[in-house]
């Protein structure tokens, strides 16, 4: 019996992990109560704190998620290309600005999703550290697609294309349902792989 109930606690937390994920990323973490994202995984309210002490322990986890997707996908993306590195750098750019990724940002980049929400909350938070070390991979990752040996000049290269990367669709969605929308992401596009691909 004990078993089971180990078992089903853990998937329980697993659907708390997977809607607070989705849920922060699609509407903030101000714009989600924990009634709203216990309802989102099938669960009620009151089992919540079986699994975690508050929401701002959810909040950390949430995005600690979002980033291991994140970097899961990127890392995928980046294998296909079997070390050519414009194909890598193509792999994440061409997937990542796009009006679809705009479109739906519980299923998107934690980086560009999350940010503003993160850049508003205390320093001593956990959700800020959750965010620095899930950011940190994904610069890691895209560090990879930099044909340079300097690493201090390879590390400079990964920021600015993160930083065009999650700017442009932070922007897009900002604009969504202008033309400008359409075209921040072909500016970033063209700037990253020199074309309007």
């Amino acid at each position: 019996m004990a078993r089971a109930s180990r078992e089903q606690a853990e998937k329980n937390r697993e659907a708390i992990e997977q809607a607070s994920s989705r849920l922060f990323r699609e509407r903030g973490l101000n714009g989600v109560s924990v009634a709203e994202v216990m309802a989102d995984a099938g669960l009620t309210h009151g089992g919540f704190y079986g699994h975690f002490a508050s929401k701002d322990a959810l909040a950390a986890q949430a995005v600690r998620r979002a980033f291991e997707e994140s970097s899961q996908r990127w890392e995928r993306r980046i294998d296909r290309a079997h070390g050519d590195r414009q194909a890598m750098l193509s792999n994440l750019v061409a997937p990542y600005l796009t009006p679809e990724h705009c479109a739906h940002p519980g299923a998107g980049c934690a980086a560009a999703a999350l940010a503003s929400d993160v850049a508003r909350e205390p320093a001593d938070k956990p959700v800020r550290q959750a965010y620095l070390e899930g950011f940190r991979a994904l610069v890691g990752d895209i560090a990879k697609t930099v044909d340079l040996d300097d690493a201090a000049v390879r590390n400079k290269e990964a920021l600015v294309r993160i930083a065009l990367l999650v700017g442009a669709v932070t922007l897009a969605r900002a604009t969504s349902g202008d033309p400008l929308s359409e075209d921040i992401l072909a500016a970033a596009r063209e700037q990253l792989l020199g074309t309007d691909a």
